[in-house]
């Protein structure tokens, strides 16, 4: 018979974006391959379109819609699945660890739960891992992340053996070939939803993104976007370039476009890879594409691009106009965890080895670092935001709703809702932010 390390794993993820559904996914096949995965997509503001989800590129077995009081109900089985992947926010993951915590009281066995981060920590540190302490695993994506990790869990008092250094999941494709004679060279300015966020900023950018373009016309500039108007991202984008390229002085030259598509398909065709902070950055590092992290706008930590710092990627458009090709630190990026080569294939050999020694054993219960009485003015608050009390319950009103025929809510949308997720959305982007600088004045 079967055993629970023996059977083909099942894997469940939990996500709440476009790019944490990519993480969460190729991350549960990083570490279980022969894995059994079903998607959930935690519903809220930044909830992916189809179109969106189709552009990632990450495929299950099912991947359904949920609320976060239902997908604690399904929890409630504690033999459904092998694993858990929690692949939100810092604050959903907290208040899922508590649901969970609550649903598996008194179980036998239970699930291994993971959890990390989609990209680059640069900010928040100590307040997203401590929102993720009491999942089984935490990976760190680099050596340097590892180290960070557990500084702050050990600094605490709280347990860092849950960290386990990784990857990226989703680094690889083909290494870079120098431009053959079939196609142009090709710069992609790997755009971001909320860095910089001053429209001044964004719309500088963009216009040395067409410079470029026009003082190259026989390159191709394309300007990468992550979402179009009215969609979300992990991150909300109030001033998308769709509209700023609109209102350029100018315009945009014929060399020079926006392209949307997968960040992989995209760098198949890179020769210079320009962004301020974007993980495309990584990605594209890894490839041995040159890349440059712009230092227009300063080099500051509500930019983000002062996590490269050493890389020797540092660069302005200026310098990038004139013909300078940025070289990569070797030993920057091996602490990165994007040095090219065979090292990768062997990356999440520890984080396979932990999750497979953790099925074999009957786990204790959860325990979070962040409970009412650590944090009494502080956890409160994060559980109530996803529907849950101090104790990890449902609150009133926010009980799980009655599964539709054929089970839980499918993805597919109908025109209604569409329409109803688009207004709210239209909200937060555009009226909400309008409404704060009246109150401003």
């Amino acid at each position: 018979m079967p055993t629970r390390t023996t059977s083909q794993p099942r894997i469940a993820v939990l996500a709440d974006s476009d790019t944490r559904w990519k993480w969460g996914a190729l991350t549960a096949y990083r570490i279980q391959s022969d894995s059994r995965l079903d998607g959930y997509l935690l519903r809220g503001r930044a909830t992916p379109t189809v179109r969106q989800l189709d552009e990632v590129g990450a495929r299950a077995e099912t991947l359904r819609e949920i609320r976060g009081a239902d997908f604690l109900e399904l929890m409630k089985d504690t033999a459904r699945y092998d694993v858990v992947v929690l692949a939100c926010v810092g604050g959903a993951v907290q208040a899922m660890l508590h649901g969970l915590a609550r649903a598996w009281r008194g179980a036998a066995r239970r699930p291994v739960v993971v959890t990390g981060y989609v990209g680059v920590v640069y900010e928040k540190l100590a307040d997203g891992l401590l929102l993720r302490h009491g999942a089984d695993v935490v990976l760190a994506n680099s050596r340097h992340d590892a180290d960070r990790f557990r500084a702050v869990y050990e600094g605490v008092g709280a347990d860092g053996g849950s960290v386990v250094e990784c990857a990226l999941p989703f680094l690889g494709g083909a290494p870079y070939e120098p431009v053959l004679s079939d196609r142009p060279y090709t710069v992609v300015f790997a755009a971001q939803p909320s860095v910089p966020d001053r429209r001044d900023d964004r719309t500088y950018l963009l216009r040395r993104a067409a410079e470029h373009a026009r003082r190259h016309p026989d390159r191709e500039v394309l300007v990468k976007l992550r979402s179009k108007p009215g969609e979300h991202t992990t991150h909300i984008e109030e001033l998308p370039y769709q509209k700023l390229a609109a209102r350029l002085p100018g315009g945009l030259p014929p060399n020079c476009r926006l392209a949307y598509g997968n960040m992989g398909e995209v760098l198949d065709r890179t020769d210079l890879l320009v962004t301020v902070s974007s993980t495309a950055a990584l990605e594209s590092l890894h490839r041995g594409i040159p890349t440059a992290v712009l230092t227009d706008l300063g080099i500051r930590e509500v930019l983000g691009n002062h996590h490269f710092l050493g890389s020797g990627c540092l660069a302005s458009w200026d310098e990038l106009d004139a013909g300078h090709r940025p070289e990569p630190d070797p030993d920057w990026l091996a602490r990165q965890g994007v040095a090219p080569g065979a090292r990768y294939a062997t990356a999440f050999d520890a984080a396979r080895a932990r999750v497979t020694a953790l099925r074999a054993t009957d786990l204790p219960p959860l325990t979070p670092y962040y409970t009412p009485r650590t944090a009494p003015g502080y956890l409160p608050g994060i559980l109530a935001r996803y529907g849950l009390d101090p104790d990890g319950a449902p609150l009133p009103g926010r009980t799980a709703e009655t599964a539709e025929p054929g089970g839980l809510r499918r993805l597919a949308r109908d025109t209604v809702r569409d329409a109803a997720r688009g207004a709210y959305r239209h909200g937060v982007q555009r009226v909400a932010p309008a409404i704060r600088r009246w109150g401003q004045l």
